[in-house]
Formats: C-alpha cells, sequence, structure tokens
C-alpha cells in the first residue's frame, strides 16, 4: 500500500508523465493509486478528476501548438459526452456500482497500455455512431471520475478513424471538457479534500508538462508502459476483491 504523501507525489508524476504524453489527464492512474493507498471513493472521484483536468490542459496546449488536433473528429464525441458528463457528476453512486465500474475501467485502461501501436489507413468517422458513443463516454467519466480518454483513444485508432498522434490531440480536449463537466455537476456535494492534495497536484501538473512536451515533439516513456498496466491491473484486482468481500 502507497502510505505516504511524497510516494503518492511520484506515483501521481510517473502517471501524470505517460498518460500526457498520448494525450491523456491519467484519472484511471490516480484511482489505481488512490484505491491502492486506500482511500475511500467520494474522496477518489474529485481528487482524480482535478488531476485530470490540469493535466488534459497540458496536453491539450502542446498538441495543439503542435498542430496535430482535428475538430471534425473532436465535435461529434464533445457534443454528446459534455452533458452526459455533466449528469454523471451529478448523480451519487453506490459504492459498489463504483467500484465495478473503476474496475472494468482499469482493466480497459491496462490493455491499452499493454497493445503495440499499430497504424494504417484511416476512415471517415461516422458522425452519428461517434455522438451515441459520446453519451455513453460522457456518463462513464462523470460516474467513474475519468475523462473518458481510456475509452476514446482505442476507439478511435481500433475503428481507423486516426492515428496515434490525431488520436491523442483530440482525446486531450475531449478528457478537459469531459472533466470540467463532471466537476460541475459534483459541486453541489461538500467534499474535504486530503491536505496533501496540492502537492499531488503540483506533481501531476509537472509530470503533464513532460509527458506532453514528448509526446507532441519527441518520444514517449515507453518504458513506464507495462509498469503502470501492472499497478492498474492489481488496482482493478482489489476493487474486485472488495466487490466480493
Amino acid at each position: 500500500m502507497i502510505e505516504t504523501s511524497s510516494s503518492l507525489a511520484i506515483a501521481f508524476f510517473a502517471a501524470a508523465m505517460l498518460y500526457s504524453s498520448v494525450g491523456h489527464g491519467g484519472a484511471s492512474a490516480y484511482l489505481a493509486v488512490m484505491a491502492l493507498a486506500g482511500f475511500a471513493p467520494e474522496v477518489m472521484r474529485p481528487c482524480a478528476l482535478w488531476m485530470n483536468l490540469a493535466v488534459s490542459a497540458i496536453a491539450t496546449f502542446a498538441f495543439l501548438r503542435a498542430g496535430h488536433f482535428r475538430l471534425r473528429l473532436f465535435w461529434p464525441f464533445a457534443v454528446t459526452a459534455i452533458p452526459m458528463a455533466f449528469i454523471g457528476g451529478c448523480l451519487h453512486v453506490r459504492s459498489e456500482l463504483f467500484l465495478l465500474l473503476v474496475a472494468i475501467s482499469l482493466v480497459v485502461a491496462a490493455i491499452r497500455l499493454f497493445l503495440p501501436e499499430s497504424s494504417g489507413p484511416l476512415r471517415p468517422l461516422p458522425i452519428g455512431i461517434a455522438m451515441a458513443c459520446g453519451i455513453i463516454i460522457g456518463l462513464l467519466s462523470g460516474l467513474v471520475g475519468i475523462g473518458g480518454g481510456i475509452f476514446l483513444t482505442p476507439l478511435l485508432l481500433l475503428a481507423g478513424w486516426a492515428g496515434p498522434r490525431g488520436a491523442a490531440a483530440v482525446s486531450a480536449p475531449f478528457i478537459f471538457v469531459n472533466s470540467a463537466a463532471a466537476l460541475a455537476g459534483m459541486a453541489g456535494g461538500s467534499v474535504a479534500m486530503p491536505t496533501a492534495f496540492p502537492i499531488w497536484l503540483a506533481a501531476a501538473v509537472a509530470g503533464g508538462m513532460a509527458g506532453a512536451f514528448c509526446g507532441s515533439r519527441l518520444g514517449r516513456p515507453v518504458w513506464l508502459r507495462p509498469v503502470l498496466g501492472a499497478v492498474l491491473l492489481i488496482a482493478s484486482a482489489k476493487f474486485g476483491m472488495q466487490l466480493l468481500s
């Protein structure tokens, strides 16, 4: 179990560095780390979303500046995801459902980390299908406390709608708007944030800056992928054991 604030800060830094390099905010990894540290679900969601918001903003700026963003890939997903993320943030999630949804999300994220990068000919994006997918991803984003990038990126890549950097450039702002909408939906609830949260947020921002620069300009910290994938699977297993207990 991760117990000290410094250990958590290091873990958040590493997660933000890897995730921002592929246009993600890192919420699934933050949830995994906090699960291993024994945090309650009502604390995990806002913490993960605030770090997600900051890191995805950095990644968005980096990929926009590098010229990889394509509005036509972004808006069909975002236009339906944003209101659903707000609704998901408003909802009070039962502990059992939260554990199940997070466990599934972590497994999806881990599988994505273990899969090799691939490229091929791109296909046109079907607007209706994209909007329907946005509804599902947005709702999950608000309920679980993620931005939805762990679902959007593999969807874009596997469907052939975007290449790796194109998918990253679309996922980053998608995660940002979903995280903001979910936090807006949660604004009515009062949650006491951990006293060390500003340190964790600063660590995530620093990692996000490093990862976003590497992902948009240079290479990605590939060596972190299997390590983080293993952490996500361990955390998912912990959620599963909690469900069974």
